[in-house]
């Protein structure tokens, strides 16, 4: 289900980003110190940018809720199989995201524990490429956006309103490539930790032999 959700999320980048286009086409042919009031086109584009980035913001949230209760499972998965390897107690599963500074970092630990605790007991190591470039494009993509809203809301011209069109097309497809990244992320750290705990249950006592035993 969150990686579903995730693609949705992806796909309100995409409608998001395509809206906020056409609103740059039409703010590029007035003049740049023009207000933008009035015209049908514009209400129009701006109804729809509005609209999908409400969207996107919903698909967002649902997608995080998931992610957190994803994490929730997944570290009930790490303490059966590492557990003095993981650094973070669960409550940092919420307060991870929302304590300032803290935020830009404590989720790329907490995942960090979760991944090693997915390895060979023998080759364990904390991190990994595909966490460090899902971990920066996830903070980038926020970053960007953060601004590009803060400009929209900003603007009240034509050609500063086309640049902060611009900015959001481009968070829409950072967004897009952090959506993949941790659909990504979740796909291989599930399958990891699913084998490690089917490994462990297969080597206790009494366990029945697996079927290549």
């Amino acid at each position: 289900m969150l990686c579903g959700t995730l693609a949705v999320w992806a796909v309100a980048n995409v409608l998001a980003g395509l809206a906020a286009w056409n609103r740059y086409q039409l703010l590029l042919a007035l003049p740049s110190e023009h207000v933008p009031r009035g015209s049908e086109a514009l209400v129009t584009a701006d109804m729809w940018l509005g609209n999908l980035l409400g969207w996107r913001e919903a698909a967002f949230v649902i997608s995080m809720l998931l992610l957190i209760a994803w994490l929730d499972d997944m570290r009930g998965r790490a303490d059966g199989a590492w557990p003095q390897g993981q650094r973070r107690s669960r409550a940092w599963l919420i307060f991870a995201w929302v304590l300032p500074v803290g935020n830009l970092f404590i989720p790329k630990m907490f995942v960090n524990d979760l991944w090693a605790a997915g390895q060979p007991a023998q080759r364990r190591k904390r991190g990994h490429p595909l966490l460090t470039v899902w971990w920066l494009a996830v903070i980038v993509a926020f970053g960007w956006s953060g601004a590009a809203l803060g400009r929209v809301r900003e603007t009240a011209y034509a050609g500063p309103g086309a640049a902060a069109m611009r900015q959001v097309m481009q968070s829409s497809g950072l967004f897009i490539v952090a959506a993949v990244l941790t659909i990504a992320v979740v796909w291989k750290l599930s399958g990891m930790l699913e084998r490690t705990v089917a490994s462990r249950i297969g080597d206790l006592p009494g366990a029945p032999p697996s079927a290549t035993g």
